[in-house]
């Protein structure tokens, strides 16, 4: 699928920046207060309808990266923005809110709660968000993913590939500003994960939703208009 590259000289507004970010944990046992360093100092933007790739080796802090860009996690020094506005200076009901009015979620395991059916799972967001309808939406996106016939079943009933099309379906029912996907296909066989990433990217071109990609997979990766390789919690030139 080609996807037309946002640029910054047609005037793109920057829908997420990182300003000198660093995360540091203290190891535990230590009694000298020793701490490893996970990400150190980077500064990246992300353009609004852009879609890109966080790519590096095991260990390179991509995960890391991404949890304090969705605002998950805060940092040790630097700010994230949203928008343009303070983000990870939020406290965490602040940053709670945001998400849930902006943000979407698609992750590696599929994070679907398990007492509840394929549709219910979608409706949770928009019911927590207040929507009056949630029923309809929920219905209308998981028909657009294939799952038409299987709205009653629990995640137990579903194969892994339906489980992340109803985690798609659960991320994009609520038209979220900016979708963060956490190893989309990792759990995935090759096929099935083909065709989950086609979906992601459909669904992405559909919402002109701003996407960032957490993957090992450099066929995944070249599919966004940008990868951002770290290495050693930093940022490669």
């Amino acid at each position: 699928m080609s996807q037309s590259v946002p640029n910054a000289s047609n005037a793109n507004p920057v829908a997420l920046e990182a300003q000198h970010l660093s995360k540091r944990v203290r190891l535990p046992g230590s009694e000298l207060a020793s701490e490893l360093s996970i990400l150190d100092d980077v500064s990246m933007q992300v353009l609004t309808g852009e879609a890109v790739a966080i790519v590096g080796a095991s260990g390179s802090g991509k995960s890391t990266l991404l949890s304090l860009l969705a605002g998950l996690d805060v940092p040790s020094t630097g700010t994230v923005l949203l928008a343009g506005a303070p983000f990870s200076s939020l406290s965490e009901d602040g940053r709670a809110r945001l998400r849930a009015q902006q943000i979407g979620f698609v992750f590696q395991s599929f994070q679907l709660l398990p007492s509840l059916t394929a549709l219910e799972n979608v409706m949770l967001p928009l019911e927590l968000g207040g929507a009056r309808d949630a029923e309809a939406p929920a219905r209308h996106i998981l028909e657009q993913v294939g799952l038409g016939a299987r709205l009653q079943h629990y995640p137990r009933q579903l194969s892994g590939g339906e489980q992340q099309r109803v985690a798609l379906a659960r991320a994009f029912v609520t038209r979220p500003k900016v979708l963060f996907a956490d190893e989309p296909t990792g759990n995935l066989d090759s096929t099935t994960g083909a065709a989950v990433a086609d979906l992601l990217f459909e669904l992405n071109a559909q919402s002109g939703t701003t996407l960032v990609l957490v993957t090992h997979d450099e066929r995944l990766a070249a599919r966004c208009h940008r990868q951002i390789r770290l290495a050693a919690g930093r940022l490669e030139s």
